[in-house]
């Protein structure tokens, strides 16, 4: 059975066995302050934005921020670190002049975009060894991050007013079409005022002619009956009633006939009369619907160009940063820290093992007995 761990024991192995400790101790932090010291600085320049609710939103809207709202402006951590810019900003500041890393890798350790959690805030940091340079990249990136997002504003606006100047330029093409027919259909309703002094004299007309017809008739009957009752044997008087008669008869015949050309005549000028102002209550119609569709047009427009760039998110920067006066790295401090607690940690492993080692019992090697094998 293995013997119970001693603590005083151990702690006495490692109070004799101090300075060991204290030589790796000595030695990790020398040999990471000299590296530190070798190492070369590195400064992180820092700028922040502030990404600002559209201007034409409500102001209450703005201040009762939801998590998911908060969680969408990520999206502006991928604008600002795109390739574009950052390429930019290699090609203007010369930042691959003395390195033959590529532009992801370069990117990765030079620029750093995040939004502060649960903040409308984006920090851009650039970190390089020119503290000045630094701020310049880090300075340059967020002004190009806000041209670009104004830019995409921009674009997206134009593309709505393009759309809507399309729009209006055919509902101007419909309401000079319509003013066009509307205009043509009145100059056809002005002759109707004469188709309807015509209709009026026809009326009159068949009145008349109606009248004359029975006035005719009459006379005929008349004439019938008071030939019936003429006593006299005189041929030539009954020949002349005769004739008389015959011609009344005509006559009526012939009113008759021209009242039913009259009519037929009537009838087809009231059609044409009908039709007329159908086609002007159409064509008014028409001109008036085009009418209110320009004018909706006109003013969809004209609310797209006075609400252009006000529609997204804007970018603002909120502290242009200065350049840092202390490197970022290497941090000594951090770095002894570490090598500290790490050359502890090795002393202390290595006299616990040392002490396992040391207290194991060494069990006594028993003589072996040769034995002749059975035959």
């Amino acid at each position: 059975m293995p013997d119970p761990f001693d603590g005083r024991q151990y702690l006495s192995h490692i109070r004799s066995r101090w300075r060991l400790a204290a030589v790796v101790l000595a030695t990790a932090l020398a040999s990471t302050l000299i590296i530190s010291l070798l190492l070369p600085k590195k400064y992180t320049a820092r700028v922040l934005l502030v990404i600002e609710p559209p201007a034409g939103s409500d102001v209450r809207a703005s201040t009762a921020v939801s998590p998911v709202y908060l969680e969408s402006l990520r999206t502006y951590e991928h604008l600002a670190s795109s390739d574009q810019i950052f390429a930019k900003a290699a090609e203007r500041f010369r930042l691959r002049a003395n390195t033959s890393k590529p532009l992801e890798k370069l990117k990765n350790e030079v620029l750093r975009v995040s939004i502060v959690r649960n903040t409308k805030v984006m920090e851009i940091t650039a970190t390089l060894p020119n503290p000045n340079q630094a701020h310049d990249v880090a300075l340059f990136v967020a002004e190009r991050t806000i041209k670009l997002n104004r830019e995409s504003n921009r674009a997206d606006d134009e593309e709505l007013i393009a759309v809507a100047r399309t729009g209006l330029d055919e509902a101007t093409r419909r309401l000079a079409a319509a003013g066009a027919a509307f205009l043509e259909a009145r100059k056809r309703a002005s002759s109707s005022e004469a188709l309807r002094f015509e209709l009026d004299r026809i009326g009159d007309l068949r009145i008349e002619i109606a009248r004359l017809a029975l006035t005719s008739e009459l006379a005929a009957a008349d004439e019938e009956e008071r030939r019936k009752t003429v006593l006299t044997a005189d041929g030539t008087q009954i020949e002349g009633a005769q004739s008389h008669l015959q011609s009344l008869r005509n006559r009526a015949a012939r009113l008759r006939r021209e009242e039913a050309n009259l009519e037929r005549k009537s009838a087809d000028m009231q059609k044409s009369l009908a039709s007329r102002e159908a086609e002007l209550q159409a064509s008014e119609t028409e001109f008036d619907d085009a009418r209110a569709v320009r004018e909706q047009a006109q003013k969809r427009l004209l609310e797209l160009q006075s609400a252009s760039g006000l529609r997204g998110e804007r970018l603002n920067i909120l502290d242009p940063g200065v350049p840092p006066e202390r490197p970022s790295s290497p941090n000594i401090p951090l770095n002894l820290f570490v090598a500290g607690a790490l050359g502890l940690l090795l002393a202390l492993l290595y006299l616990t093992i040392e002490f396992g080692l040391r207290s194991a019992p060494v069990e006594p090697v028993g003589e072996r007995r040769w034995v002749a094998p059975r035959t």
